[in-house]
């Protein structure tokens, strides 16, 4: 991947952290740092530890999947990518939590970065071979993760209600998994 499509991945798959943290601003109306900042972190964290955990997956059968990586890294983005652009057009619904609980931050994170897990099949898929050559790419995607996180509280606080269906993020998201997904194939076949 190049340097341009490691950070688009990463401002894709940050999409969900990014609405999530908008969704939290809402509710808090005001911001407080610490769960705040907590928030950021462990989606950043595990957006880009998720990767790593489906590459060791995907490494350990590569040998079995190597003819058809191309298509299987093409399928799994593509899959992410049509389903944050479903997503993106289902109607807001009010949310019930508390978005300052430790409990629900976390499992907020566990939440959003189903899609970086698959994402780590993916590289795999497209000849990450040793686990330093992906340090670059995980990095950028927990410091994408962990900004957006950040700036989505601070207009989630300040716009209000609105701004969810305003900003269409996942749509962006999915469209750009899309694109990288159909690269992948165009460049193997």
């Amino acid at each position: 991947m190049t340097h341009v499509e490691v950070w688009l991945t990463a401002l894709a798959l940050a999409m969900d952290c990014f609405v999530m943290s908008i969704a939290s601003g809402i509710i808090q109306k005001r911001v407080v740092w610490r769960p705040v900042l907590i928030m950021a972190f462990m989606f950043g964290f595990f957006q880009a530890l998720n990767p790593l955990i489906g590459w060791f997956c995907a490494d350990k059968f590569r040998s079995e999947i190597e003819a058809v990586d191309h298509w299987l890294a093409f399928a799994v983005l593509l899959f992410l990518g049509v389903r944050m652009i479903i997503e993106s057009f289902k109607p807001e619904e009010e949310r019930n939590f508390n978005p300052s609980s430790y409990k629900v931050i976390f499992s907020l994170a566990i939440a959003t970065s189903i899609d970086a897990l698959a994402m780590g099949i993916s590289f795999s898929c497209m000849g990450y071979t040793v686990v330093s050559s992906l340090l670059y790419p995980l990095l950028a995607i927990g410091f994408v993760s962990f900004v957006l996180s950040l700036l989505g509280v601070f207009l989630g606080v300040k716009c209000g209600k609105g701004i969810g269906k305003k900003l269409r993020a996942e749509m962006l998201g999915g469209i750009i998994l899309v694109g990288i997904g159909v690269k992948v194939l165009l460049e193997h076949l």
